[in-house]
């Protein structure tokens, strides 16, 4: 872990941070997009393809960077927990948290004892540097590791406030299109009831005191979140910026062709 100030105490003093969605699992498509300067990564092992060991590939492409590895797991499973940290993310977000029991355990899986329940295997994991220091990881980790929650269903709405309160927890992430599709209303982040779940989602945060996080919808931009008072706006994806950009680069070679086709012709 680096000597300079973890991602988690960046935002604790004030600092708004970017970062982007790494779902191609390419350890090329990381590196680079490391290296363009975003302060951190979500690899997503619940949506994307990767495993523990894929994932730990993405970490190590991004390693001569700045930019800090968080990872997305499947669920709120404290095994799979374990060993993305012991691999060497800095952070963790957990999806669809419900409640604030499941909170609690989120919190206890990223931490170990006597704050968490996280199996002590220090000396030897990557986290650590497979033990150089690893006294000094544990004195640290607690400190540096960043625990989300995903706030993106009805009944999550229900229990805001206890999941917010839950000790330990740093951040509160809130997944707009799964919170609309789970009110009702599938594909539209923006529909006024989606945005009131969203703003008392929001309010919940800053009231307990945690750290906010999001992405864009289209009609909220990275300037409307950073705004509202979000630390961590998440509003890139390795895919579909390789995706728009074959799409832009065959339409002009497309309309390049036909243009001297046409001149050939006339």
């Amino acid at each position: 872990m680096s000597g300079d100030a973890s991602l988690k105490a960046r935002m604790r003093s004030g600092q708004a941070v970017c970062g982007f969605w790494a779902e191609l699992f390419s350890p090329a498509a990381a590196e680079i997009m490391a290296a363009a300067g975003y302060d951190c990564a979500m690899i997503d092992c619940e949506h994307g393809p990767g495993d523990p060991a894929s994932a730990i590939a993405i970490m190590r492409a991004m390693q001569a960077s700045a930019c800090t590895p968080l990872v997305r797991v499947p669920a709120n499973d404290a095994a799979w927990v374990k060993r993305l940290l012991d691999g060497g993310a800095q952070g963790i977000m957990v999806p669809a948290v419900n409640s604030a029991k499941e909170a609690a355990a989120a919190v206890a899986a990223c931490h170990y004892p006597p704050k968490g329940v996280r199996g002590m295997a220090a000396p030897i994991v990557r986290a650590s540097r497979y033990g150089q220091d690893w006294q000094a990881y544990v004195r640290d980790a607690a400190e540096s590791t960043l625990v989300i929650c995903q706030i993106e269903t009805r009944a999550a709405l229900g229990a805001l406030d206890g999941i917010a309160a839950v000790e330990g927890l740093d951040m509160l992430f809130i997944g707009p299109f799964d919170l609309s599709a789970s009110l009702g209303f599938m594909g539209e982040p923006d529909h006024p009831q989606v945005r009131e779940a969203i703003a008392d989602a929001e309010r919940a945060a800053k009231a307990q005191g945690r750290l906010l996080g999001g992405i864009p919808t289209p009609e909220r931009s990275p300037a409307d979140l950073y705004r509202a008072g979000y630390d961590l706006v998440l509003a890139d994806i390795d895919v579909l910026l390789l995706r728009e950009g074959a799409l832009a680069g065959v339409a002009a070679l497309k309309d390049a062709a036909t243009a001297a086709a046409g001149r050939g012709g006339a």
